[in-house]
């Protein structure tokens, strides 16, 4: 260990010095050397530890040990090993020798005080704070790694609150407590010692935006806790009482990472001599803390709950959607929340809106809902509605623009965990729809991506959706989770597998059977007609290059093979050169574990079934999955949305830790 600090002393009086337990302090034996001395010796009294410090090559170590050479390849440092109990109880002796044997020529006197003080986190990320005398200043990932983690304080405790407890400087709930990291100051030591010492806790003026201290006095009432540090001040003067040996400090994150922010904040404690001026510090020990990524979750997490609106629009109300969506929750064991018409304005669109995920420390996670800035009908209900009790809330605002489509949270989705050339993405990777590879389109908001980037822990991936009129990755993809070895499927709309599936019906003799066939809201069309139909073949050819370019570029980015990847035959059209589905997307499906809701595409009918349906069954049946099609084609065709977009799915966090990833 180097050498904290230096103390030089005198032949003439004795020197006093604050030793802190645990760390070394050089001492200078050759500051005040009596004429004609040529070696020197030291002793300390019990509990101080003496060092020489020498190199080797270039000192020949005195027999005895007891009279080193004085010259500067000779040092020494000392160290205490426990608290003192009274003032100056510890002490060192310098005795000078000259050239003969005779009594030293002169005598120094050190007497210490030995003090421990340390300011200690959950290092081991364990839940509990131990004490550590090792590296608490740095930060590691990995499963090696080291270093405290803070929750972003960002739910709502208390009902009484009016917005996420970060907001408030003033504690609303001994429950908030439990958002928040333990961190325990000792500060062991002579009561008399601190009449002319202080300690003070301090954060850098760059991390007081981004980490709230509250202090522990007391009781266990709100009024016995207060914050310390902050946004509003960078230091506090630690209120030490007499025989107080530890004092318990709750530290809050007030920020997520983002594009200006690394996720890094560091906390100091400094053992300050008050008798001098200006005031020295003669210890510091500080502490380092990442703040917790939000995080998502993508289809293969089992599903907690599911979302979705009561709208009432010119085809009257979607009860029987919602009935539906009942069943499906009824048969995935999951609980059915609905937005209620009025909280929802008439915006069904609750994809778009929001996306959950969570945040997490070793002592506590939970779920955090992260508000689009579409800022429509559903604007206010992630806020009012979701935002609680140990659920978050996070969003960005788009700044002097209004949001893009591409802004849409069904433009945002995660794949599972995959492993890409041998680089592992244990909580998968954040897929979002952009104008790549076409220059000057419409692209997610920067302050958005750089949010998601800036996460770090499911490095995202740009994918090319703006072929589409509304522009979401969820109209050409979806993950579906399966039981064998890798763990899902990647489901991509396929053209080219929706015109192959109906030129074989051709073939078989079954060219007239038609698409909406009995449908009061569309005209049906054959099999004969659809592929005689040069401009929807055309469309839907370019559809398949525009997703044959994300195919690619999947397989790279998640490390896919074709096996991996299965096409659901889906057609599409243009319209004022953006494509639409031609009809129900059926990719664009809600998935609650081995039960798909999928829009009911009202295909041609052959043997009295759809023969897209029994596509699609023959597809992912064999996987273990259950196909429930349904009936929403009146909301999709007037409104361009489909189930995936009129859904919303909380689910289980990953078991992985974020913070064994290594980024």
């Amino acid at each position: 260990m180097a050498p904290h600090r230096a103390v030089q002393l005198s032949l003439k009086k004795p020197t006093y010095a604050v030793c802190v337990v645990g760390v070394e302090m050089y001492v200078d034996v050759r500051s005040d050397v009596p004429k004609g001395a040529e070696t020197f010796g030291v002793s300390g009294s019990s509990g101080v530890e003496v060092f020489m410090v020498y190199d080797p090559a270039r000192v020949t170590v005195p027999p005895g040990k007891t009279s080193w050479p004085l010259n500067a390849n000779v040092d020494v440092t000392i160290s205490v090993d426990a608290a003192s109990k009274d003032l100056h109880d510890l002490k060192v002796k310098v005795s000078y020798f000259g050239p003969q044997a005779a009594g030293a020529l002169g005598h120094s006197v050190l007497y210490l005080t030995g003090v421990d003080i340390s300011l200690d986190v959950d290092t081991g990320r364990t839940g509990k704070v131990k004490r550590n005398h090792g590296d608490k200043k740095t930060w590691r990932w990995g499963p090696e790694g080291y270093g405290a983690v803070l929750l972003v304080n960002c739910d709502r405790d208390s009902p009484a609150s009016g917005g996420p407890d970060l907001t408030s400087s003033q504690l609303a709930s001994l429950e908030d407590l439990q958002d928040m990291s333990p961190m325990v100051l000792s500060c062991d030591g002579p009561n008399s010692l601190f009449d002319s010492h202080k300690l003070v806790l301090d954060v850098p003026f760059s991390d007081s935006r981004r980490v709230g201290v509250f202090c522990a006095r007391g009781g266990h009432s709100l009024g016995d806790y207060r914050q310390v540090l902050g946004p509003q001040c960078l230091s506090y003067q630690v209120e030490r009482q007499p025989g107080e040996r530890k004092i318990n400090f709750f530290v809050e994150g007030l920020a997520f990472p983002d594009v200006d922010f690394l996720g890094l904040v560091s906390i100091s404690v400094s053992l300050v001599d008050a008798g001098t001026l200006p005031e020295v510090p003669l210890f510091t020990d500080t502490v380092a803390f990442r703040m917790a990524p939000w995080i998502m979750t993508p289809n293969t997490q089992p599903p907690l709950e599911l979302y979705a609106c009561s709208v009432v629009d010119l085809h009257g109300s979607n009860k029987k959607f919602l009935e539906d969506m009942s069943d499906l929750a009824l048969k995935a064991n999951c609980k059915l929340i609905i937005c209620p018409q009025i909280e929802n304005r008439n915006d069904r669109w609750i994809q778009d809106e929001m996306e959950f995920g969570y945040t997490e420390a070793p002592h506590k996670s939970f779920p955090v809902v992260f508000d689009s800035p579409r800022n429509r009908g559903l604007k206010d209900f992630p806020y009012k509605r979701i935002l609680g009790p140990d659920f978050g809330y996070v969003t960005r605002e788009i700044q002097f623009a209004g949001a893009s489509s591409l802004d849409s949270f069904g433009n945002l989705d995660v794949s599972p965990p995959v492993t890409v050339g041998g680089k592992e993405y244990p909580l998968g990777r954040i897929l979002i729809g952009s104008s790549f590879p076409r220059s000057g389109g419409r692209r997610m908001a920067k302050v958005v991506r750089d949010f998601l980037q800036a996460q770090q822990v499911q490095a995202p991936v740009e994918l090319y959706s703006d072929w589409l009129s509304v522009g979401h990755v969820d109209e050409f993809l979806s993950f579906v989770p399966t039981a064998d070895q890798k763990g899902f499927r990647l489901l991509l709309a396929s053209p080219s597998a929706c015109l192959k599936l109906f030129q074989e019906k051709k073939d078989e003799g079954y060219g007239e059977a038609a698409q909406f066939d009995g449908l009061r809201h569309q005209v049906s069309k054959s099999i004969n007609e659809m592929l005689a139909d040069s401009r929807l073949r055309r469309d839907s050819l370019y559809v398949q290059k525009c997703i044959d370019w994300n195919r690619e570029v999947l397989k790279r980015e998640l490390g896919l093979a074709e096996r991996d990847i299965v096409d659901i035959p889906q057609l599409f059209s243009l319209k004022a050169s953006r494509a639409e589905a031609f009809f129900p997307d059926m990719v664009n499906m809600v998935v609650l574990g081995k039960h798909l809701g999928i829009p009911k595409p009202f295909g041609p009918i052959i043997n009295g079934r759809c023969c897209l349906e029994e596509k699609v069954r023959s597809l992912l049946e064999p996987l273990g999955l259950h196909c429930i099609f349904i009936d929403d084609y009146v909301s999709y065709h007037q409104l361009l949305g489909e189930i995936h977009c009129g859904t919303n799915v909380r689910r289980e966090p990953f078991s992985f830790k974020w913070w064994h990833v290594v980024p």
